[in-house]
């Protein structure tokens, strides 16, 4: 309780220490800074993207504490070019310059104290002196301060601007010499130009150059921040009235300023509008450009001749099935048929369907006639299964496609298609509407295609509602799999997941050894917790003999609160790896040797992707370069690609699409209620292939069997493909 409050404005300076709280969504932050006294200061304020040991000037006034004593309560933050030994370290091991991490930024200060920026500018062979240097490591902190010693001009000019060291190196990276001047011109490229930071980032530091909160510039960038809002949120499109209004609200602008530069966007072709049944929609144009070229060569392939091919279909599955000692079922054989008329075939359906029997039919039959056939899948784990599935080489679409790094773009297209007569993609319900629109591109008329895919799963997590649109529109022959197989029916993941998905509650099973799926109440969030640590740590280890790292993984479906994928990786974490404490901090959280880690963004230069798992398998705390084994291919992260990286003990039930894992542990809780939906629980249920256990509230259980609403996805693919009268609308 706050007793009092000094009214004498006043600015401290020291050096973060560590945050006692930080909100990610408000940036509110309790932190403990060190003042050049060497005493311990309590501050409270919005701050976000330092880390500890940067050195701050905070700006407000005193506040008297009934329970935790005077703390500054700060308006305003600066960070400081290092004028401590503390700071030079920070700043040295930024990662700005390869060979200097922590550990040697520590040695060389200890050596050359304050002077050692101008060691490193003016005298360089004298680093030789600090232990760890040789002439090898000597070249690449010549190399890399030579490469970077301009950033300190723009160091200062961006940490002027309340710019953290680490957004002010991505800028650099981005812009190189340029970024003064590039931020001078127009600082809200950086929001679309520099992953990580944003529209609201940008605009702080527009304020700061001076440019009008009611300028044409910023109602031109908050326009395409709030369109970019909503593809995040999966719509390809937005209704002009709520656009308007959504931006009004986010931007404190009035209509006429919003509608002017929503016109000159037009103008310049950033978005693009159209109209159906008096309703006018606005895109990005990426995402129009997309979605009308999927129903351009959807159209193209439907219309073209595939390759002639004689096959007599009931001998055909006569021969796969003697070949493989099994029966198909009736609606099986139906799909095989279809699959080898049809030019476009949808095959869907749930666990245990029959899904990969019939793709394998569909496979060894057409191989006989000399197809070229292609296997792909949206992520390397589902093309991992894929292959394991067929025992046919299957790749993920981007590998298929020919991702070209150096133009961010696929290098086969409808110049350069594949060389293929078949092309089937599994996890079609991930794949969105841009990554749609470059695989039909890359097709050849004559090509078939076939999309498998679950309907009834989470989307894409990207724009678009691509695999549920095309069979909404009725175009395409879809087949739906509905019957599940004897063998199937033994498990009760499988029947409980048909179970969720009928809206009926799931089977609890009181034993570990006497099915694969359980359900364990716990009422209490901490009591939740002790039991899924318990659980990853002790008995499904000891019961089925599974590895608690690589063979179980615990799913939720948010990132915060105390069953929240970020809790629960450090719960995990300091459970399951005891040298855990000894390792490199980095966007708040720790890492350590055989952690267990998920990459979150795509580095096509390192060929890894968003979704990979890897285990953690050296550090070099000098450096803070760290290698990370993706299954089996060793990759070598330098510290600025380490923001990538998450511990992923624990991952939110989004991220798990297209995976299976042999147990799998879900936290499904009442905390976690704005997310309790049926198709999340139905799809985290069947990530698991062995062993499932659900642990939480029954009535959190209940509320996400119920709730069978899923969020509308603003897109106008179903309508093009049905032929509905969309024109071009002049804002």
């Amino acid at each position: 309780m706050q007793e009092s409050i000094s009214k004498q404005r006043c600015e401290i300076e020291g050096t973060l220490e560590k945050y006692i709280y930080h909100n990610e969504d408000t940036s509110w932050s309790v932190i403990t800074l060190s003042a050049r006294k060497k005493d311990k200061i309590t501050a409270v304020g919005n701050i976000s993207a330092v880390q500890p040991g940067e050195t701050l000037k905070l700006a407000s006034c005193w506040v008297a504490n009934q329970t935790y004593g005077p703390e500054f309560h700060f308006d305003s933050f600066l960070n400081i070019m290092p004028g401590t030994l503390l700071g030079v370290e920070k700043y040295l091991s930024s990662g700005l310059i390869p060979g200097i991490g922590p550990e040697m930024a520590k040695r060389m200060v200890k050596v050359f104290g304050l002077k050692v920026l101008d060691i490193i500018e003016n005298q360089p062979g004298k680093l030789l002196r600090v232990q760890g240097i040789g002439e090898i490591r000597l070249n690449r902190i010549i190399e890399g301060w030579l490469k970077h010693r301009e950033i300190k001009d723009v160091m200062i000019f961006l940490q002027s601007l309340e710019i953290s060291p680490s957004f002010a190196a991505k800028i650099y990276r981005a812009y190189g010499n340029d970024s003064i001047k590039t931020l001078r011109e127009d600082p809200y490229r950086i929001a679309t130009d520099v992953w990580g930071i944003g529209f609201k980032t940008a605009d702080k530091i527009a304020e700061k150059l001076g440019i009008s909160h009611e300028s044409l510039q910023r109602a031109k960038a908050g326009i395409l921040y709030v369109l970019g809002q909503f593809s995040e949120k999966g719509n390809a499109c937005c209704e002009l009235n709520e656009l308007i209004n959504t931006a009004g609200l986010e931007l404190e602008l009035s209509l006429d300023i919003l509608t002017g530069a929503l016109k000159e966007l037009a103008l310049q072709g950033r978005v693009i509008s159209q109209s159906l049944t008096g309703k006018t929609w606005i895109y990005l144009k990426p995402l129009y450009v997309s979605e009308k070229g999927v129903h351009r060569h959807l159209e193209r392939i439907l219309f073209s001749a595939q390759k002639k091919i004689k096959i007599d279909i009931p001998r055909a599955i006569a021969w796969f099935e003697s070949n493989h000692h099994i029966e198909l079922a009736q609606e099986q054989k139906e799909a095989l048929a279809s699959a080898i008329n049809e030019k476009l075939i949808i095959i869907t359906g749930g666990p245990g369907t029959g899904k990969t029997t019939l793709i394998r039919a569909i496979i060894e039959i057409l191989e006989k006639k000399e197809l070229a056939i292609h296997l792909a899948a949206p992520t390397g784990r589902a093309a991992k299964r894929m292959y394991e599935a067929t025992r046919r080489h299957a790749k993920t679409i981007h590998r298929l496609l020919e991702f070209n790094p150096s133009t961010m773009s696929f290098d086969r297209n409808q110049e350069r298609p594949l060389k293929t007569d078949l092309l089937i993609l599994d996890e079609t319900s991930m794949i969105d509407i841009v990554l749609f629109y470059n695989v039909l591109k890359a097709l050849p008329d004559t090509a078939k295609l076939i999309l498998v895919g679950d309907a009834d799963q989470l989307p894409s997590v990207g724009p678009g509602n691509v695999l549920n649109d095309l069979i909404a529109s009725g175009r395409l022959k879809t087949v739906h799999l509905r019957k599940i197989f004897r063998q199937a029916r033994q498990s009760l993941i499988i029947v409980n997941a048909h179970r969720i998905n009928n809206g009926e509650m799931p089977y609890p099973n009181a034993g570990l050894n006497k099915s694969d799926y359980r359900f364990i109440s716990r009422e209490e969030p901490s009591d939740a917790l002790e039991e899924i640590k318990r659980l990853v740590t002790v008995e499904i280890p000891s019961s089925m003999g599974l590895d608690p790292v690589n063979d179980i993984q615990v799913l939720t479906p948010m990132h915060k609160g105390p069953l929240g994928v970020f809790n629960l990786n450090m719960a995990l974490q300091s459970s399951l790896n005891k040298s855990s404490k000894v390792g490199i901090f980095k966007s708040g959280q720790r890492l350590s040797i055989g952690d267990k880690v998920m990459q979150i963004r795509n580095n096509y230069d390192l060929g890894i992707f968003n979704g990979d798992l890897g285990i953690i398998t050296a550090i070099d705390p000098v450096s803070s370069e760290v290698e990370v084994d993706f299954d089996g291919k060793v990759v070598p992260l330098m510290p600025t690609d380490l923001d990538d990286i998450t511990l992923a003990y624990a991952c939110s039930i989004h991220k798990s699409q297209g995976s299976e894992y042999p147990a799998v542990v879900i936290a499904m809780h009442t905390s976690h209620y704005i997310m309790l939906k049926r198709n999340l629980l139905y799809t985290a249920v069947t990530r698991g292939k062995r062993f499932v256990a659900v642990v939480g509230s029954a009535k959190a259980l209940s509320i996400s069997v119920k709730n069978n609403t899923t969020a509308f996805r603003q897109g106008l693919l179903k309508d093009r493909l049905m032929g509905k009268e969309i024109t071009s609308d002049t804002l």
